[in-house]
């Protein structure tokens, strides 16, 4: 028998109603990888990951992570298992600080597996806040709230939340959306260096960004997938010329 992948999907597939937006989806990744999710609107990318990562049921398929069937697990229990999530668009908690708005994605991260009455260590707590806020450049903001923050620095904070938790996989979906230039060629400097210690899941629609930073490409049209490749492969895949690329 194969190996099962870190991450695996067999036949996954998703439908809405009358409307199939995932069918029967085959993907593989493995550890360390940056792997980029690609295609039109409408191509079923926010719903592959969407069902990976358990914010949406799949109708049929099976999910295997870390060789382990994770298809009915909520998105908590992925959570702890390492699979972390940062949405399109920012999901923090504006009027809490940005110290505070790490230190639950960090608290939730040190009690895992353990009883509800279990304290956190205060300075286990601050230590993993730091980290995560210097990771992305934020620690001089620690204190104000993340409502004062810039649009880009808000997507940075919510990543800093997303290293709290310890990842395994990391899923972005757009992160460079709304970013500056200067902004996004930082960003690219921190995806590098998360993926010293964390495997990479990356839809993005600027192409820059995806050329840079991916190792492989998955290319969906129609719910399906279309293509994979490297970014050489896939730059001159006759088909996704067509359906994506433009050419």
């Amino acid at each position: 028998m194969a190996a099962v992948s870190f991450l695996e999907t067999q036949s996954l597939t998703r439908r809405f109603g009358g409307l199939t937006a995932v069918d029967q989806v085959d993907f593989c990744l493995e550890p360390g990888e940056i792997r980029a999710v690609i295609g039109p609107n409408g191509a079923g990318k926010t719903t592959l990951v969407s069902m990976i990562c358990g914010r949406v049921p799949p109708s049929a398929g099976q999910i295997q992570f870390n060789g382990a069937d994770i298809t009915h697990l909520p998105p908590w229990q992925r959570v702890a298992r390492g699979v972390v999530y940062t949405f399109q668009i920012t999901s923090l908690l504006r009027n809490l600080s940005c110290f505070d708005n790490v230190a639950l994605a960090a608290q939730r991260a040190l009690t895992l597996g353990k009883a509800p009455w279990h304290s956190v260590d205060r300075r286990a707590l601050a230590s993993a806040v730091a980290e995560a806020l210097s990771r992305v450049e934020l620690q001089e903001r620690s204190d104000i709230p993340a409502s004062a923050l810039p649009y880009g620095h808000q997507r940075l904070l919510e990543v800093a939340m997303s290293l709290a938790l310890k990842p395994k996989l990391l899923v972005l979906d757009e992160p460079t959306q709304g970013l500056s230039e200067a902004e996004i060629a930082n960003f690219c400097r921190l995806v590098r260096e998360i993926a010293v210690d964390a495997t990479i899941l990356l839809i993005e629609h600027n192409m820059d960004v995806v050329m840079e930073l991916a190792q492989r490409i998955t290319v969906m049209n129609n719910g399906a997938i279309l293509a994979e490749g490297t970014p050489a492969e896939i730059t001159a895949n006759p088909a996704v010329q067509q359906a994506y690329l433009g050419v």
